[in-house]
């Protein structure tokens, strides 16, 4: 398939995939560059100057991110997550540009609207499975009985209903993740983004959770994850390949492949 023909077919999900709806995110000539202290360019991590990266995620779509170290998916990851602004272009995130926010407004629109989930599993050490899991609501000032529900029905979710008292060290690494999916969720973000999130577990683990995620996805959660691993990119929908940081290619997952999970 040519470029041409999957950024037509990108703007419009539905043409593609029937359960795919409007954008949720649409990221619209971005680029993102670093300066050195005398103002001087350090390095263009995404897109360069008068050309920027488009990217429409549907609602409803598993996207995942690809590229070698150096290739500005990590940047691009951030600035979808909100944890970085870009230097030009914007962004729509569920029809708000958040490119444009004030960094208070924004922190609390990152809150409610997105989920993350990272290698490092971040943790808190003191705190049980539970509290862990309620420390998003508790920043967003939900009462403590709304916590205390919300965050069990996550780890019903996960298969953590069982450990809610246990403090990260008495879980396994695969729980430990769960944990923090479940932690992701809480707060019913409209995208739930992962970067890497199997890549400190062993194989079998890493099946595991990854089954959990293409559940959610199941279940209508759009998913957008940075990974390095082919095996693990051709069980989404479309994988977005970044190289020098510009779109190397955009392609769909063959109905069936994607359907194999």
């Amino acid at each position: 398939m040519c470029a041409t023909a999957v950024q037509s077919e990108s703007e419009n999900g539905a043409a593609v995939n029937p359960r795919w709806g409007s954008p949720i995110a649409q990221l619209v000539g971005v680029t993102k560059t670093y300066y050195k202290p005398d103002g001087t360019v350090l390095v263009e991590a995404v897109g360069r100057a008068g050309k920027g990266v488009d990217l429409t995620v549907p609602r409803g779509q598993y996207l995942a991110i690809m590229g070698a170290s150096g290739s500005g998916k990590s940047t691009l990851m951030n600035m979808l997550g909100c944890l970085d602004r870009p230097t030009t272009g914007s962004y729509l995130l569920d029809g708000q540009d958040v490119s444009v926010m004030p960094d208070t407004e924004l922190s609390s629109y990152r809150g409610r609207k997105i989920g993350f989930v990272f290698q490092a599993f971040n943790l808190i050490p003191e705190l049980t499975v539970l509290e862990n899991v309620e420390v998003p609501l508790l920043y967003q000032g939900v009462s403590r009985h709304e916590r205390r529900e919300r965050a069990m029905r996550k780890l019903e979710l996960v298969g953590l209903a069982d450990r809610t008292g246990h403090r990260p060290r008495e879980l396994s690494g695969g729980q430990q993740q769960r944990t923090a999916i479940a932690r992701a969720l809480v707060t019913e973000p409209v995208v739930l983004m992962a970067d890497e999130p199997t890549g400190n577990l062993d194989s079998a683990t890493g099946e595991s959770i990854l089954r959990v995620i293409e559940d959610l996805h199941a279940s209508g959660m759009t998913i957008i994850m940075v990974t390095h691993d082919d095996r693990i990119s051709e069980r989404c929908e479309r994988i977005f390949r970044l190289k020098d940081g510009m779109v190397e290619s955009d392609r769909f997952v063959p109905k069936k492949a994607a359907e194999s999970r």
